[in-house]
């Protein structure tokens, strides 16, 4: 069989999960250099590679608790950190989980990065930022201070949180549930998306609803929209898209201007 084959067969229980040790762990090996990833862009959108959520979770059943030593850091866990990475910058503390692959020219700061997870070059992760299990995350992104960008892996085949080229996510950002942000898109500060947040573009005369996916290049800001309940009415929360970025302009004169004329926080 092959490691696709092997992986899937240990998952659904045809096989003992001891028998595909070996496959698991060329599965997070490919995972770690790059050479496979758990989501990539197909013709019709983001396609998942199952078989390595699948991978990932039979590595967690696998490994045993340890000590593991990495620097002047002490952790009891079961994965291990990687080490220097080529082409990266990595603050102190960052922490990149072995299993995740960061591109060169990427820079991270004080922040922590998921098995599974890919940072794109030229991708900043800011201070206290977290990308969690599988997420993708790619170039040229501005992941700002305190962001969470959630994990999935469960269940195998449920897409990961994209984030994509040249967008920009404000401080304290959440973004999970597989929510697909697409290029250069702004979320200004302390903005949550899940996969059941609600997106409504204000911007013509008729709201349009989006779930789960930030059109490309668009501004979006925290809203809130009224709801009945039996107790009375309350806002529910949301997020806006109040405009666009300029087609015209680079990325840095076009966010600047985004910012600037929409009076976004980040």
């Amino acid at each position: 069989m092959t490691i696709h084959e092997t992986i899937e067969a240990a998952f659904r229980g045809a096989i003992p999960v001891e028998e595909a040790a070996d496959a698991v762990g060329q599965a997070i090996a490919l995972l770690d250099t790059g050479q496979a990833r758990l989501a990539e862009p197909s013709a019709d959108g983001w396609r998942v590679n199952g078989w390595l959520q699948q991978a990932i979770l039979l590595h967690f059943r696998l490994q045993k608790m340890a000590v593991i030593e990495h620097g002047p850091f002490t952790y009891h866990d079961k994965i291990p950190l990687k080490g220097v990475m080529d082409g990266v910058r990595v603050v102190p503390p960052a922490t990149v989980r072995r299993g995740a692959y960061i591109e060169p020219g990427a820079v991270l700061m004080p922040s922590y990065v998921n098995i599974g997870a890919r940072v794109g070059s030229g991708t900043m992760i800011d201070t206290w930022a977290t990308v969690g299990s599988g997420a993708q995350v790619g170039r040229d992104v501005h992941v700002a201070g305190g962001v969470g960008i959630g994990g999935v892996l469960e269940p195998p085949g449920a897409r990961p949180v994209i984030i994509e080229d040249g967008a920009f996510l404000g401080s304290r950002v959440i973004v999970t549930e597989g929510v697909v942000v697409e290029r250069e898109a702004v979320l200004g500060a302390g903005v949550v998306l899940t996969a059941s947040t609600a997106i409504l573009d204000v911007t013509g005369s008729e709201v349009i609803e989006h779930r789960g996916r930030v059109p490309a290049r668009s501004i979006v800001v925290p809203g809130t929209r009224l709801k009945e309940f039996p107790a009375g009415t309350f806002g529910i929360g949301c997020a806006l898209i109040i405009g666009s970025r300029s087609e015209s302009t680079d990325r840095k004169v076009s966010l600047n201007a985004a910012l600037r004329d929409h009076d976004v926080a980040v």
